[in-house]
């Protein structure tokens, strides 16, 4: 591209806002550069099942009226957003990676997020990529195939939110929502370079409920955490459709400044030993929490004592994909993607008996983790103990996904805030991610700590 608005694709949503607010630019002109940026790059990582470029034009420029006008409808007006195409967007279908879902239908209801969204002024480039129903941690699917890494195209960008991560690192829309059900939020976030929140569970209400339960979140996908910030409060609140939202919740935004200086944080390197993680990823990690330190946090290595809980986690995966599977037909059985349907099989052998003492593992760990949080403002670990591997594969090593995400889905059992944030690269240039987590219900600690380590510099991967 050679247009003078190719750095558009470059900006954060809250420097959109303000070049529309002073008048350097307009929505019309973001929204047309971010168009262009797909155009270029979708070819190559294959981050959408549909982009709405008509529908996304005619947004932009009732927004740039607004704004001409003084009158903007909301904090997102007129910034150019993607979603995950597991989530409801009215006007066009949402598939879910699955041949087993009919494009025709109504298709005239939002989720909750992308209502919030869309009442905002947000402007919506159109659907990314998930592998089938976001079962695993990579992005490939019998509908749309393989999502490629933006640094390096013959490595995975991780999943189930590998659109939405590549989408944003490649500047394809400021913002993007993501679901989060063992880590599909955080893993991409960590291999592409970007930010990623799980927020904590019910804080975001999601509308239809996930086959995966209450191990599931939505959440932004984002340049920064100062932009997950502003997005997680639109999206925040109450939906009568999502019965166990949290309600009301305070603004995080205004919290960012308050920085980290006497948090109290733990660094776990390995989870006492438990995982095997690997040397660039652990100087990596270990060189942002000293920046912890020196920004005036208290930081103590301290391990947050848990067993691996993944049969737990297994049962309770397996078992939603049990029930998601029961509901088709013989014939879309076959249209399944082969890993998805050989968990749905495993999961209908579970007695109920197995699936409660799960959930007696889960609420364990919940009770634990409470407990350690009396101690510790923020626990912070590798996102993953590895980075980007090669793409089409559900591990590197032939296992389950759950293999190589020993960091991310404790804390999906039990609905913890946890963000990845992306510090530094690998010796191939692939993105290296650090773990926040904090207490229920404290997002804004997760959040605060993100942003002091974009402050400092020490949130920092090139562009891909």
């Amino acid at each position: 591209m050679t247009e003078p608005t190719t750095f558009l694709t470059d900006l954060t949503a809250r420097q959109l806002l303000d070049g529309y607010a002073r008048g350097d630019f307009s929505p019309v002109d973001a929204v047309r550069a971010a168009l262009d940026r797909i155009e270029a790059v979708e070819p190559l990582v294959n981050a959408f099942v549909r982009v709405d470029a008509e529908e996304a034009l005619a947004g932009a420029a009732a927004s740039a009226e607004r704004w001409r006008r003084g009158e903007p409808r909301g904090r997102l007006d007129g910034v150019p957003v993607t979603v995950k195409d597991v989530l409801l967007q009215a006007g066009g279908p949402t598939l879910r990676g699955s041949k087993t879902v009919r494009r025709d239908g109504r298709w005239d209801e939002d989720a909750p997020s992308v209502a919030r969204m869309r009442e905002e002024g947000a402007v919506f480039l159109g659907k990314t990529t998930t592998p089938e129903f976001g079962w695993k941690g990579v992005t490939d699917s019998p509908l749309s195939g393989v999502t490629r890494n933006p640094h390096d195209p013959s490595r995975t960008a991780g999943g189930s939110s590998g659109g939405s991560a590549a989408a944003v690192a490649l500047g394809a829309g400021a913002l993007s929502l993501g679901s989060d059900g063992g880590g599909s939020i955080r893993i991409p976030a960590s291999f592409c370079g970007v930010f990623g929140l799980k927020p904590t569970y019910g804080r975001v209400p999601i509308y239809p409920a996930s086959p995966y339960g209450t191990l599931a979140h939505a959440g932004p996908m984002t340049r920064d955490a100062a932009d997950a910030a502003l997005l997680l409060d639109v999206i925040s609140g109450e939906d009568w459709r999502d019965w166990s939202h949290l309600g009301p919740a305070r603004p995080v935004s205004a919290t960012l400044q308050e920085g980290v200086k006497g948090l109290r944080v733990a660094y776990s390197a390995s989870l006492g030993g438990q995982v095997a993680v690997h040397p660039e990823v652990a100087s990596a990690v270990r060189a942002a929490v000293e920046r912890l330190a020196g920004l005036g946090a208290y930081v103590e290595e301290a391990d947050p004592d848990f067993a691996d809980p993944v049969d737990a986690f297994h049962t309770l995966w397996f078992s939603g994909a049990a029930r998601l599977v029961q509901q088709l037909g013989r014939e879309q059985r076959e249209l399944l993607d082969p890993g998805l349907r050989q968990i749905g099989e495993r999961g209908a052998r579970y007695s109920a008996v197995e699936y409660l003492a799960a959930v007696d593992v889960r609420t364990a760990l919940g009770r634990r983790m409470g407990r350690f949080h009396r101690s510790y403002d923020v626990l912070v670990t590798p996102t993953l103990p590895l980075t980007a591997f090669d793409v089409g594969v559900e591990a590197p090593d032939g296992m389950r996904w759950t293999a190589w995400t020993p960091f991310t889905y404790p804390f999906n059992l039990t609905q913890q805030p946890a963000a990845s944030v992306p510090v530094g690269t690998d010796g191939d240039g692939l993105p290296i991610g650090l773990q926040l987590v904090a207490a229920r219900h404290r997002d804004d600690l997760v959040l605060r700590a993100a942003h002091a380590l974009y402050e400092s510099g020490a949130a920092n991967v090139p562009k891909p």
